[in-house]
């Protein structure tokens, strides 16, 4: 223990020495701290592994051994880019500058308000404000910078505010694990209560008394969703009363309102079943009434408009279907009556309820498109027009359903988020806002979509940014982003930060490969449990099309991914590392078997049919096959930035930090392999603004000084 923690410690010559960057990385290596190896087994029903740095992990994050090493990984990291931090400087600059610090979002109606978010210059936080429609009296009705003064970390979520438009729920965070704290601001006052309740998710949901308010509480250790607790204002947290718990250990839980207000939902989520039950908001001590018992293989959503539900479904529809129920036939699946019937080439991915019209948020062919469809005219329905060939169009915050008139976002990789409003009846539309960016010119910047063909032929879509006068000869860096996990969609939002890379002549690519649902329901079975491997060869193969079509250089590809695209990370390092100069991976999901074998942290259970179960031998033996730590070998890795936040919540802290140990351990190269954990922050990284952006810079700088160090070795 001595021994890695002095060496550590004589990272601080790094920058007196000034090795030539031909020597850098090996001297670095040299210096990196060395984990003890201390053999500790690891039991299943198949088998037993020894696993070295198992000693790494500390639940109470009190361990005074394990924080020396995080420190002393912390330490050997800041030595190494001492060398480059006037490139971290000046990237830090650029980012900042393309953020317009007085900000605010386009208000939404609700009542007799306009809602507001707003940012100040120079402050971290969000303030939310809202002005009455009749007096323009404006009013501040949370600063999160006023919370946060003397807090390392905050974070303020789902503020609802009472049907009464009186109080204000909220929850807090001060750790970054998630565990929240419910407040109540009474805003005719001003007068803010903390109500004792704590260990909470972040789900509010309000009665219609103004008085009762329904939170969902943790277990203490999986962090799981476990229990619906009914809340009166004033009273003790004592006396929060269980009205519901969710005994099977698979399940998500969630607690919110209807669009309209008028019911209160528990919406109970597996990743191959969903159950809701419901309650009328006008009567918060009756019970809760099922809208459908769960099944295998069944999901579904609902909202509700004029006693009716409309419901988002797979029944019978892989690619989702809407249906709908009278409120009097809950409970009944077989009186569910079709309104938008399935379709192979469409995925449906959402929908807005307004008096007069059903607006669907749907994707064809990887990209998202909204259908309108009158309710007395479903025969009329029509598509709003996109305007580029890569693109996103989606919902903005529609809370009032008697209206014409729908919000909706359109951005694209070089267009910055522009919001409408849409009338439905004379389907014209109004600019309500287009975000600005300082320090950006459109005009310099063109954006495109290739197919990369995967190892089984499967054609994977990719969406990419570049200047305007790149010249496709395969001279480029290239950086290239993907998930690839629980169905989520990587679309490709406008990402401000990533200009600093596309003005140093990189193409920006996100490969949207199989394990999200960019091209259907399919797209996202084809990548998961006994198919997840198609994530990670999908992601090589778009890295050799855009190779070989020459929009990258085959020694300047960077590859990054957070959680489980950290994962995606770990074992494209594994399978491929001759393909790859670089890769960074963000709160990596990477010891796969020992995590999902362990029910004790926090997750596990609820992702069994996303990576399958290990306590059954042929997910173990896949899983052990493709899991990043597992597969850690003596060969030469690229070069690699690894980060997490010791209060993750999601992806434990000792994960990367094993990982990162074996690396040292095995790897046969002499390439940077950096560890940095945030001591104060959790899942995604530190709370403030500005703070994330600094992470941002920091990844880029690194990236970038690899190229300069290859360069100057080729000069």
């Amino acid at each position: 223990m001595r021994g890695w923690w002095l060496v550590a410690l004589a990272t601080t010559t790094l920058t007196a020495c000034q090795p030539s960057p031909q020597q850098a990385s090996s001297v670095v290596e040299e210096q990196a701290p060395v984990a003890k190896r201390e053999p500790y087994t690891v039991v299943s029903p198949h088998g037993e592994r020894v696993d070295h740095y198992y000693w790494l992990r500390d639940d109470e994050r009190t361990d005074p051994e394990v924080l020396a090493y995080l420190e002393a990984e912390n330490a050997y990291y800041d030595a190494y880019r001492a060398d480059y931090q006037t490139l971290t400087d000046t990237l830090e600059a650029e980012i900042l500058g393309r953020v317009k610090q007085d900000d605010s979002s386009v208000p939404y109606q609700k009542g007799s308000y306009l809602y507001q978010t707003e940012y100040e210059t120079g402050k971290e936080y969000p303030i939310y404000t809202r002005t009455h429609i009749e007096t323009e009296e404006k009013q501040t009705i949370l600063d999160v910078n006023a919370l946060a003064e003397g807090e390392s970390f905050m974070q303020a979520r789902n503020l609802q505010v009472s049907p009464d438009q009186n109080k204000l729920a909220y929850v807090v965070d001060n750790v970054g694990r998630r565990q929240y704290e419910l407040h109540v601001r009474d805003l005719t006052t001003g007068e803010t209560n903390a109500t004792g309740l704590s260990g909470l998710s972040a789900a509010i949901a309000w009665a219609q008394d103004n008085e009762t308010l329904f939170v969902i509480e943790n277990d203490p250790q999986t962090l799981l969703s476990k229990r619906v607790l009914k809340y009166r204002l004033g009273e003790p947290a004592t006396s929060a009363e269980v009205v519901y718990e969710e005994q099977d250990d698979t399940f998500y839980m969630w607690v919110n309102n209807t669009t309209d207000d008028a019911y209160v939902m528990i919406q109970l989520d597996a990743t191959v079943s969903d159950e809701i039950h419901v309650l009328d908001a006008s009567t918060p001590d009756a019970e809760f009434q099922v809208m459908a018992p769960r099944e295998r293989d069944f999901k579904y959503s609902a909202d509700h408009i004029d006693g009716r539900w409309i419901i988002l479904t797979d029944y019978q529809a892989p690619n989702f279907q809407l249906m709908q129920v009278e409120t009097a036939a809950l409970g009944d699946k077989s009186a569910w009556q079709s309104l938008v019937p399935h379709d192979e080439a469409v995925f449906i991915d959402g929908f807005e309820l307004f008096t007069d019209y059903l607006v669907i948020n749907e994707r064809f062919d990887g990209l998202s498109r909204i259908r309108v469809m009158p309710w007395q005219n479903p025969e009329a329905s029509y598509e709003i027009a996109a305007d580029e060939p890569t693109y996103v169009m989606d919902f903005d915050v529609n809370v009032e359903q008697d209206t014409d008139v729908l919000r909706y976002n359109y951005t694209s990789l070089i267009q910055p988020t522009v919001t409408y409003a849409y009338n439905l009846a004379t389907q014209e539309r109004e600019v309500l806002k287009e975000k600005q960016v300082p320090h950006y010119d459109a005009s310099k910047y063109a954006s495109s979509r290739t197919w990369a063909v995967a190892e089984d032929g499967t054609k994977v879509p990719v969406s990419l940014v570049y200047l305007k006068d790149f010249n496709q000869d395969g001279s480029a860096p290239l950086y290239q982003y993907a998930y690839g996990s629980y169905g989520s969609i990587s679309e490709p939002w406008f990402r401000s930060t990533i200009f600093s890379l596309v003005d140093r002549g990189f193409v920006y690519a996100i490969a949207h490969i199989r394990g999200g649902q960019e091209m259907g329901r399919h797209w996202y079975e084809e990548g998961k449990m006994l198919n997840k491997m198609n994530t990670f060869t999908d992601y090589v193969a778009v890295t050799k099309h855009l190779v070989a079509e020459g929009y990258a250089h085959p020694n300047k590809v960077f590859g990054m991914g957070g959680s489980a695209g950290g994962l995606l990370m770990g074992a494209v390092a594994n399978i491929a590392p001759e393909h790859y100069r670089g890769l960074v991976a963000h709160v990596p999901f990477v010891d796969v078997v020992t995590t999902m074998l362990d029910e004790s942290i926090p997750l596990t259970t609820n992702e069994f049919d996303e990576w399958g179960n290990p306590k059954e031998q042929q997910y173990y033996e896949y899983m052990l096959s493709y899991s990043p730590y597992d597969q850690v070998s003596a060969q030469d890795y690229p070069a690699l930035l690894v980060t997490t936040g010791l209060h993750d919540s999601q992806v434990q802290y000792f994960e990367p930090a094993k990982w990162v140990a074996k690396l040292r351990h095995h790897k046969t190269d002499d390439q940077p392999l950096m560890f940095k954990t945030n001591m104060e922050a959790g899942h995604g990284g530190s709370s403030g603004r500005f703070s994330r952006l600094k992470e941002v810079a920091e990844e880029y700088a690194f990236i970038l000084d690899l190229l300069a160090q290859d360069q100057a070795a080729d000069e």
